[in-house]
């Protein structure tokens, strides 16, 4: 069996749909005999995980599968795996960028910042 590391992306519609189109692509590590395995086991696990939900305002929340758009296949298992997926929607997206760059920053250069350790 070989690693492989799959894009898998969904588009979020609520309600009507009458708002700025968002997407989810999400990096997943897909364990498989060979590339059209894997693709197919990616798509197998992106229609699976399509999700309908009514949000606080009583509206339609839609993860719709869209696709497969990219696949890599990985030698061993890699640092950087996705453990954590969540979209962000900012009406400036330039302050957006700048709190990222500059909590980045704090990370690289505060004493006081932790890091966790799994056991």
């Amino acid at each position: 069996m070989n690693w492989y590391l799959a894009k898998i992306v969904y588009r979020i519609v609520c309600g009507d749909g009458d708002h700025t189109p968002q997407f989810d692509e999400q990096l997943r590590l897909i364990n498989a005999s060979n590339k059209e395995d894997a693709f197919y086991k990616a798509q197998h696990t992106g229609k699976k995980e399509e999700e309908k939900f009514y949000n606080l305002k009583h509206e339609l929340v839609q993860w719709k599968f869209i696709n497969v758009s990219e696949l890599y296949k990985i030698g061993e298992m890699i640092d950087g795996a996705e453990l954590y997926s969540r979209i962000e929607e900012r009406d400036d997206g330039d302050i957006y960028t700048d709190i990222v760059n500059k909590k980045a920053q704090g990370i690289l250069h505060s004493d006081s910042h932790q890091l966790l350790q799994l056991v």
